[in-house]
């Protein structure tokens, strides 16, 4: 089976090529991602848990879903059918912001990625995939800022930063 591309961007989020995911994150070459985060109708966001055995970043908990978009696919048809894959549902989504951001890890890889944040609602329990996600829970906003304040060596890198830059964003909206 081939491996799975990245489209590789410009600092305008324009593509310029194609090329598999781990020499992308080998290289560190700034490439296009999408996260995507779903709140139920009290605000409280899903997280998940991502399975023990990715490679990288096992373990640690994440926002609902987040993935590469694939060659032509848009990113909501990208988030729509990552958040089936990984979590077993599926919702409407909406775009929110995009930034850049860099994100290092032990082994050797580095998550260089041009991303786009999706909404959506939800109120039920998640069909989660084991081979994705190892757990899941809802936890509200303010929450989740303490909790990453407090353990943050329990939470992905790119949550973290995400987050840092997103919670305002959630909070202009609520």
């Amino acid at each position: 089976m081939e491996e799975e591309k990245v489209i590789l961007v410009n600092e305008k989020d324009e593509k310029i090529g194609l090329m598999p995911k781990m020499e992308a994150h080998e290289k560190a070459l700034l490439h296009r991602a999408f996260s995507v985060f779903v709140f139920n109708d009290k605000n409280e966001l899903m997280l998940q848990q991502r399975a023990l055995d990715k490679y990288h970043s096992p373990g640690l908990w994440t926002n609902t879903c987040c993935s590469h978009q694939r060659d032509g696919e848009s990113n909501l048809d990208a988030g729509r059918r990552r958040l089936q894959e990984e979590m077993g549902f599926e919702v409407p989504l909406e775009e929110s912001i995009s930034f850049m951001y860099k994100a290092p890890f032990d082994n050797g890889l580095t998550e260089h990625e041009y991303d786009h944040i999706m909404l959506g609602t939800y109120n039920g329990e998640p069909n989660i995939n084991p081979d994705e996600v190892a757990s899941w829970k809802w936890m509200p906003l303010e929450a989740v800022k303490e909790d990453i304040e407090k353990q943050p060596e329990i939470y992905t890198a790119w949550f973290k930063v995400i987050f840092d830059k997103f919670y305002d964003s959630i909070k202009l909206n609520t």
